[in-house]
Order: C-alpha cells, then structure tokens, then sequence
C-alpha cells in the first residue's frame, strides 16, 4: 500500500510541474492511504495557491471538494496518527541525522507504523526515508 504525501496529492489536484509524472505513478496504483494530517496540509497548500493568486478561491474550492468526495468514496485508507508515531518522530528529529521537520517526519511515521510504502516529491522527505531505512517511492520529472 502506498501513503501518499502532501506533496503528492498537491500535483494531483493542482495543475503543477509534478503533475503528470505524479498522475502517471498514481495510474499504477492498487490501494493508497493518508492521515488526517495531509487534509491540514492540502487546505494550507490551496490557501497558499490562494493568496499567491496561483489559484482563484473558487478553483481551491473545487479541489477540496473533489479530495473530500475522494475520501468519502473510500479512495484513501485513513492511517491515524497516534502516540506510537509521535514518538517515533520525536526519536527521529532528535537524532540529528536527517533533514526531517516536524510534520514530515509525522508523515513518515505513520507510512512506517502502518507498513506503506511513503509516495512523496519531496526531495527532504524521500533523503529523510532513505536514512532512516523506511520504504519510499521518490516521484519526480
């Protein structure tokens, strides 16, 4: 199973440099899963679009409303994030050694708990992975 990040669902459902190699990897996809964390960061995402006028309010509407159908129609497992992947994440960061954030190095924690394969275009998050010896898939042109 395939978590995808916030960085992939942002290709998929804004016209971006991504896009079509994310749309491409995503076509080959069986079952794919998410946490409650990538919706927080796809409406930070859009309001940015938003204000960078990259996308009008109505646009960035749309989209939410078309990832929230998505959801409600079972395209995503929900993975939760709980105690066991904070503190996996906080073991992480604190160890000095990856270029991890805080929400990112959520993101793979619950991809890492839950046994998925994290899918991300982040370059950051896909070295963090590497090092830490978790499961990615690296999207990019």
């Amino acid at each position: 199973m395939a978590y995808l990040d916030t960085s992939v669902l942002g290709s998929y459902y804004c016209p971006e440099t991504l896009s079509a190699a994310v749309n491409r990897a995503l076509g080959s996809l069986d079952d794919a899963a998410i946490s409650p964390l990538v919706e927080v960061e796809l409406c930070s995402l859009l309001a940015l679009k938003v204000r960078q006028r990259e996308l009008t309010r109505l646009a960035a509407q749309k989209v939410l409303a078309q990832f929230r159908q998505h959801v409600s129609a079972g395209y995503y497992e929900l993975l939760e994030i709980g105690p066991r992947e904070y503190d996996i994440a906080r073991t992480w960061i604190s160890g000095f050694h990856t270029p991890l954030r805080t929400l990112d190095s959520l993101h793979l924690a619950c991809a890492f708990v839950h046994g998925t394969t994290l899918w991300t275009s982040d370059k950051h998050l896909a070295q963090s992975a590497k090092i830490l010896g978790v499961n990615f898939r690296f999207i990019a042109l």
